[in-house]
């Protein structure tokens, strides 16, 4: 692995200091591109130049032979395919070899979606006059608004909201910090939140962060996991609702209106745009469904 290894520790750098990613994120993508090292040596490669794309779906394949799950193959791909374009690109290789290479579908492990109907009935479903109605309102307007993570909302704060151009300013994983517009509705919940409830909230202790608590502290994860689940109960919507889920439905209804994965990719803050493809494969799901479903010879 000796010679294939200088090129591991720059990559790792690039991501450290160029990418702000995470020591996590680095560990793991560190762990993938030294196993490929190793499988490399042992079929007498020399360099990253001598692996094609057949050299890689013969190593993916050995991976799932030994039993490595398809969420796995697929976090193995995404690694691969950063990888070799972060070499073809700095020149260190000539060609891209990994550029064709498609990760596993997962099946059953795709995410869950709420259809749209679900998503009305939802916040339909929250009479912003009863008590917190708008702090909840506002939060799960925010949530398929804008696609954000749980993190993103218990972190967001006021400075970085500007409700007059519709957009907040959020840090997502590894501190890396993207505009994500807010949409009207959520705007409008926000304002309301705002203006009518949250001064309610606050207290002497009460820092600038978006959404409080009855205390006037910021809301934590728990809590904001157990608002939605609670809001989701009160619409009558018996399947298990949580904040990830209207994230990955926010990503798959922009995909079936016709939005661009590469908007998608910096709307949810992916790194690399392999993992926004996982919607691609819901919508496929989709359009195989529809397919069976209207078509006379399907």
């Amino acid at each position: 692995m000796a010679v294939l290894a200088p090129q591991i520790d720059i990559f790792i750098l690039y991501l450290a200091t160029e990418r702000g990613l995470s020591d996590a994120y680095q560990l793991s993508v560190r762990r993938t591109l030294e196993t490929l090292a190793d499988w490399a040596r042992e079929q007498k490669f020399a360099t990253w130049q001598d692996l094609g794309i057949d050299s890689l779906r013969e190593f993916l394949a050995q991976l799932k032979k030994k039993g490595l799950e398809a969420s796995s193959l697929r976090i193995a791909v995404v690694h691969i395919k950063i990888f070799f374009r972060f070499l073809a690109g700095r020149s260190l290789i000539e060609d891209d070899p990994a550029e064709p290479l498609l990760s596993p579908r997962t099946g059953s492990h795709l995410p869950e979606t709420l259809h749209e109907s679900q998503i009305v009935r939802l916040l339909e479903s929250i009479d912003p006059s009863r008590a917190l109605g708008r702090r909840d309102l506002a939060i799960l307007e925010l949530f398929y608004s804008s696609g954000l993570r749980l993190a993103e909302i218990c972190s967001a704060r006021l400075e970085t909201l500007d409700l007059e151009d519709g957009f907040l300013r959020v840090t997502g994983k590894g501190n890396k910090t993207r505009i994500v517009p807010v949409g009207g509705r959520a705007r409008s919940a926000l304002e309301s939140y705002l203006a009518n409830e949250r001064p309610k909230l606050v207290r002497r202790h009460t820092s600038s962060e978006i959404f409080l608590s009855v205390r006037g502290g910021p809301l934590g994860p728990d809590r904001v996991r157990k608002i939605v689940k609670e809001r989701a109960h009160q619409a009558g919507i018996k399947q298990n609702i949580y904040p990830h889920l209207l994230r990955h439905s926010f990503a798959t209804h922009l995909l079936q209106n016709g939005a661009d994965l590469r908007v998608i990719q910096e709307l949810l803050g992916h790194a690399d745009i392999a993992t926004t493809q996982i919607y691609t494969h819901v919508d496929d799901q989709l359009l195989r469904k529809v397919h069976r479903q209207f078509h006379p010879r399907a």
